[in-house]
Order: structure tokens, then sequence, then C-alpha cells
């Protein structure tokens, strides 16, 4: 058992576990010269060689004890025959939705468009690099794949001004979600996904009224199925402000933490086991700060069953050494 598992299943206090959310990918010189000749993402998603190396290279460079393969929680839509690009620096674009031609979509056509992700998990997790550690697969939360699927694009700070006006579609798009994540779950893990992490990356744009239908209950019964397939399952409700009530609720195994919440509240609410947190900007700085933020969550919870991550992705611009420095600060706490 990896020591992330233990840490989730057996809240072990005693180990300091640590992976970094976009650990694999644009901060790595090797990833960027494959990203030079491979100029079409969605493509390189589905190059099951390619992302299965890319997933690998900082385990070859880091003590880390997880591989998270290298993918995107829009494959989801892209699946759904949702065209997706992603557009240089923009982000996402995605086109129309044709709820009819969703409607009438198979299981077996969703599951053989994206079927290269699989693959590219299994030859992750067999590989000798993560023997002892967790392959990682993930999905994005149905609310925020919704406001991809709506949106069209990366919301950045708000929602269209009409985003709700189709009740209608929005509880049809939710009920079609469920579904294929819950395929695009089961599908990971039969391939040697042994932790699922659902990524809410938009959580934080809703009213706390509007969170009981667009968050919890809909990733509530993601998490149900994650734990029927005996798996952990990690939860990040980026920008969400009341985590008590969110776990409460939702009831994940583990929980990932953005850098705005207070880490000593986080620590004295939350009995379940905490990923995260460390403001990834800070990689950015020099190594003395850098080491005196990681200590300060190492502190925090140190006889709380604890992940050490970043509180959202690993920014592009940062030193590979930086990150060595902090996987070996973690390490040797």
């Amino acid at each position: 058992m990896s020591d992330i598992k233990k840490v989730i299943i057996n809240k072990k206090t005693d180990l300091n576990p640590i992976w970094i959310m976009r650990q694999a990918g644009r901060y790595l010189p090797e990833f960027r010269e494959i990203r030079k000749q491979n100029t079409d993402f969605i493509k390189l998603c589905l190059n099951q060689e390619l992302s299965s190396e890319i997933t690998l290279q900082p385990l070859k460079r880091f003590d880390l004890d997880a591989a998270i393969i290298f993918s995107d929680i829009l494959m989801l839509p892209y699946g759904l025959n949702q065209k997706v690009e992603f557009k240089k620096n923009f982000g996402p674009l995605l086109g129309e939705l044709n709820l009819n031609e969703i409607l009438k979509l198979e299981e077996i056509d969703f599951v053989q468009k994206i079927l290269p992700v699989y693959k590219a998990i299994n030859i992750v997790s067999k590989n000798q690099l993560t023997k002892n550690k967790s392959t990682i697969g993930f999905v994005g939360a149905p609310w925020t794949l919704l406001v991809y699927m709506i949106n069209k694009q990366s919301p950045k700070l708000k929602l269209k001004n009409d985003f709700f006006k189709d009740n209608f579609l929005i509880k049809k798009i939710l009920i079609i979600l469920e579904k294929f994540l819950k395929v695009h779950i089961k599908n990971q893990i039969d391939n040697g996904a042994d932790i699922i992490q659902i990524f809410d990356s938009w959580a934080g744009l809703l009213e706390k009224k509007d969170l009981p239908n667009y968050v919890y209950i809909p990733t509530l019964n993601l998490v149900e199925f994650v734990k029927t397939l005996g798996v952990p399952v990690i939860c990040f409700p980026r920008g969400i402000k009341d985590y008590k009530n969110y776990c409460e609720t939702v009831k994940p195994d583990a929980i990932c933490i953005d850098y705005e919440v207070d880490p000593i509240q986080i620590r004295k609410e939350i009995t379940i086991p905490v990923q995260g947190g460390l403001d990834p900007k800070i990689l950015l700085t020099d190594k003395d700060n850098l080491g005196k933020e990681a200590k300060k969550y190492l502190d925090i919870f140190k006889n709380h069953p604890y992940i050490f991550n970043l509180g959202h992705g690993v920014l592009p611009e940062t030193d590979p050494n930086m990150v060595d420095y902090l996987v070996k600060t973690v390490k040797d706490y």
C-alpha cells in the first residue's frame, strides 16, 4: 500500500507523502520538448505512449508518492462529442452544446473516444517507477464541467449573465454528467488508478444557497460510487468557504484545500485526512521562504493525517529545482 493510501485509509500521521497538482507538465523542460512537437493538446492527451511518458517524467526527477495521469477534466465533454480545443494564452474553448446528440450517445462510443486515457493509466500503473506509489485518476466535478459546457470557456471570475436561464438544460446535463462520470471513473480504476480525485475548480463561483443542488448532491453521488469500487476518493472544492459543511455532506475520504483557506481553522474543524494548501506562488520565491512555508503546513498538520500538496496546480514558470527542494524538505521533516 502506498504512503498516500496509508494516510487516507489508516489515518497515519507519521508519514509525509507528497504529490503536486499539475506535477506532470508545463514547468518541466522535458515536457516542453514533447509539447513543441505536439501542439494539439487533446491529441497529446489521447496519445497513450506520450501521455504515460509525461505522467512519469516528474517521478524520474523527484521522490514523489504518486503519479497523476496527464490528461484533462475536459476529456469528458470531448468524449460526449462537444468540441474542445485549447487556445494558446487563452485556455479551453468549447463548441456548441447539442443536447439531442449527447442523449443519443452510447457508453461504448464514449469509452472508445477517450480509450487512450485508460490505456495510459494502465501503462503508468504497471511501470517500475510507480511501484509502492499511487496512480491517481481524476475527474472534474459535475458543477465544474457544467460551467465549461454551458459557458464554453473558463469563467475566470464570473459566469455569463444568463447561465441559469435554461433550468431544463442544466438538470438534463447534470444527469448525463453523472452517468458518464461514473463510466469514466470506473474505467480509470479498472486500468490501475488506485485513488480518484474530483476537481471542483469553480465551486467558489456559487452562492451558499446554490451549493446543495450544484455541488453537494452531484458530488456526493460520485463519492458514494467511488467508494463502492473500493478506492479512496479525494475532493477538491476550490474556492469554497465552508469546508466543514462540505466534508460533512459530501463525505470524501480526504479533502484537498486551496491556498486561500486558513489551515489552522481546517485543522480544528476537519476530522478526515487533509491534502494541500501551499500557495503555488511560494515556489516562485526563494528556498528559505519555501522551506519556512512548507514547514508551516507540516507543523499545523503534524498530528493529523496529511498529504502534502499545493493549493492549486504548479505554475508554468516554476523552477524544477524549487520543486526538488520542496520534496526533500517534506521528506526530511
